[in-house]
């Protein structure tokens, strides 16, 4: 093909795609990819909480999974404990055996448990706390200070720092 005009030849290829060829549009992101990568940033957010959360759990569940079984044991250190304190009175020395032995076995017993976490509150002479104690009565007693724990019916344990049965206490009052 020649051009009239100036009498050279054109390529015609080069005429076709510069007529053929869409003007260069400058891209923009779709909204859809935007909602894609906001989700994929959501998602991940969501896991790496989810794996926090799991990590919680399991770590809760190793420290007060044994609650259960921990808190019916106390009633056997309750026996002993009230087998001991009934036995203490007696003047017979094979008794008296049997009572030092007891309370060996209620001291280890207590220290196992206590390798697992379980401790004593300990509530005599001590203020009045609702956290820990539950209060069975109130006395007045000369000397002592209002809400003052006095007597212990059934003591109080802790696992890991949480509270696994409250205290029942006697409470002094202030009154006659």
């Amino acid at each position: 093909m020649t051009d009239e005009t100036n009498g050279k030849e054109k390529d015609s290829t080069t005429e076709e795609t510069a007529q053929t060829a869409p003007e260069v549009e400058v891209l923009e992101p779709k909204k859809d990819e935007v909602d894609w990568k906001s989700k994929y940033y959501y998602l991940a957010a969501e896991m790496e909480n989810g794996r926090k959360r799991f990590e919680r759990e399991k770590e809760n569940l190793l420290k007060y999974g044994n609650d259960k079984i921990l808190g019916d044991l106390l009633d056997v250190v309750d026996n002993f404990e009230r087998t001991v304190d009934m036995l203490k009175p007696d003047q017979d020395q094979k008794v008296k055996n049997i009572v030092v032995g007891l309370d060996m076995v209620r001291k280890m017993f207590l220290d196992s448990l206590g390798k697992h976490g379980l401790s004593q509150l300990e509530s005599l002479g001590k203020d009045f706390d609702p956290n820990f104690h539950e209060a069975m009565g109130q006395e007045y007693l000369e000397g002592k200070r209002p809400n003052e724990v006095l007597k212990e019916y059934q003591k109080g344990y802790v696992l890991n720092g949480r509270l696994l049965r409250a205290a029942r206490v006697v409470v002094a009052s202030d009154k006659q």
